[in-house]
């Protein structure tokens, strides 16, 4: 694989860390500007409607721009974002600077994907996705955990300046490693890429990735109450136990990008069952250490096996559109399906069965995913049909 495709990893693992490790650190910031924990868990929920947000706007603004250049202003705008967030004087500057961080996100994976599919041969394109959300694994693993650490021994502040540091890094990275493309990234106009975008087929695909990544932080945002409360483990025991859900998402993520290589729909689908399954069984381990380690592990693997083979699925059904801004667009999906999700899990938890039902709560959101998918294969072949009809009019 080119080693363009591990610059943009590195980009990946700056904007992971930026948009997670806020959860290890709602205590600190909450005591230090003096707001509630479940207030300053709103800059959770700030950043991911930042990125639904920002999305299509810079994406749109950055089309005439070529994709190396589009992605090194992206990366200049997440550096700066981090570094408001390390000077912020108070929440609401502190919220802002995460909005504006967050701009950055959809369209720098929007435009990430589409330089890592022009990289590599078609039938390697959703490898070459998945090696780049490699990066955003990797965060969860090493640099979420340690920038937990980072924040409680030296304030959260240190941080996001270590974070910004990575932001310099993933630039320079960038800069050298991403060959150039002097030719503009798009030139369709983006009131017809928007109406490409509104066919049923398309929305239908964003819709599935929706429902597949609101079924993963249904359980995710609720992992350690969930592992404390229901299964009896110490809160030191988090932590470590995450490691294996971070490993899961690298394992899942490089296997779905193989898989969907060979064969995408198939791959589609059934990465949404399997998660399905392994959320439903996993409601019957939670009273056993070992099995549920084992899930937690397994609910990584399963939910990230899913990333590249609807971020390929989308881009490929809105055929026509620029392909950032499809790619962009289902970005802001995702994350739109991480802010469902963790609303689903506090109404099943507030309102519904309770914490213990999470996980099969949440299997069911995947299947209502597969349910969509097939609906909009039905409308795939019946389009087709539509053309000679056309043509022959014409």
């Amino acid at each position: 694989m080119p080693i363009a495709l591990y610059a943009l990893a590195v980009g990946a693992f700056g904007i992971g860390i930026t948009e997670f490790v806020i959860m290890g650190l709602l205590l600190e910031v909450g005591t230090d500007l003096g707001v509630s924990i479940s207030t300053a868990g709103l800059l959770l929920s700030g950043y991911a409607l930042g990125v639904v947000a920002g999305a299509p706007i810079l994406t749109t603004l950055t089309g005439r721009m070529s994709r190396k250049t589009a992605l090194l202003g992206l990366m200049v705008i997440f550096t700066i974002g981090n570094l408001a967030c390390a000077v912020s004087p108070d929440y609401a500057t502190l919220m802002a600077a995460r909005v504006l961080t967050a701009f950055a996100h959809g369209t720098f994976f929007g435009v990430g994907s589409v330089v890592a599919t022009g990289l590599v041969p078609v039938q390697k394109r959703a490898s070459a996705i998945a090696i780049m959300f490699t990066g955003l694994t990797v965060a969860n693993i090493l640099g979420v955990p340690f920038g937990t650490w980072l924040g409680q021994g030296f304030g959260w502040r240190a941080t996001f300046w270590a974070v910004t540091a990575v932001g310099l890094v993933a630039l320079a990275v960038i800069a050298v490693a991403v060959p150039k493309d002097e030719a503009p990234a798009e030139k369709s106009d983006w009131r017809q890429d928007l109406k490409v975008l509104a066919r049923r087929p398309v929305l239908l695909g964003l819709l599935t990735t929706v429902l597949g990544f609101a079924a993963v932080f249904a359980v995710f945002t609720y992992i350690a109450p969930i592992l404390t409360q229901i299964t009896g483990l110490s809160e030191a025991a988090v932590s470590p136990i995450l490691l294996v859900f971070g490993g899961g998402l690298v394992v899942g993520n490089l296997l779905g990008g193989r898989f969907a290589d060979r064969w995408l729909v198939p791959t589609v689908l059934g990465s949404m069952l399997v998660l399905a399954v392994v959320l439903g069984l996993m409601t019957f381990a939670l009273h056993s250490t070992v099995l549920v380690v084992v899930f937690v592990g397994l609910v990584g693997a399963a939910g990230f096996a899913t990333v590249a083979p609807l971020q390929m699925w989308v881009m490929e059904k809105a055929e026509g559109a620029g392909q950032s801004l499809a790619s962009s667009f289902n970005i802001a999906a995702f994350n739109l399906g991480n802010a469902l999700g963790a609303w689903l899990g506090g109404q099943v938890i507030e309102h519904g069965p309770g914490l213990a039902a999470v996980p099969w709560v949440a299997a069911l959101v995947p299947l209502v995913g597969v349910a969509v998918a097939m609906v909009s294969l039905r409308l795939d072949r019946r389009a087709p049909a539509l053309v000679p009809a056309a043509d022959c009019v014409s």
